[in-house]
């Protein structure tokens, strides 16, 4: 497990971050931090950083489970479709 140490700019701070990743992982990873915080920044006149920032966790979780429960829906219809061939192959096998 090495552990890669890529120094990042969230909201013009610098941090230090370790990680199993590679530097362009953790890049990118900053950068929709960044992003979605100055997103609801522009929104949020007055508000503190620290509120930008549970507010940004927020949605960032939002968008993990809603991308999650589409995974498990794809995954349920691909299981379905799998059966059904499996189920027309073993009767056209079974007829012959």
């Amino acid at each position: 497990m090495v552990k890669n140490t890529v120094t990042v700019k969230v909201l013009d701070r610098d941090y230090i971050i370790r990680s199993e990743d590679g530097e362009e992982q953790v890049r990118k990873v900053a950068d929709m931090v960044n992003d979605r915080f100055l997103r609801i920044k522009e929104h949020a006149e007055g508000m503190t950083e620290r509120k930008i920032a549970i507010l940004a966790a927020f949605d960032i979780a939002g968008d993990y489970l809603n991308l999650a429960k589409e995974h498990d829906d794809l995954r349920a219809e691909i299981r379905a479709r799998l059966k059904a061939l499996n189920d027309q192959i073993d009767s056209t096998v079974g007829s012959v």
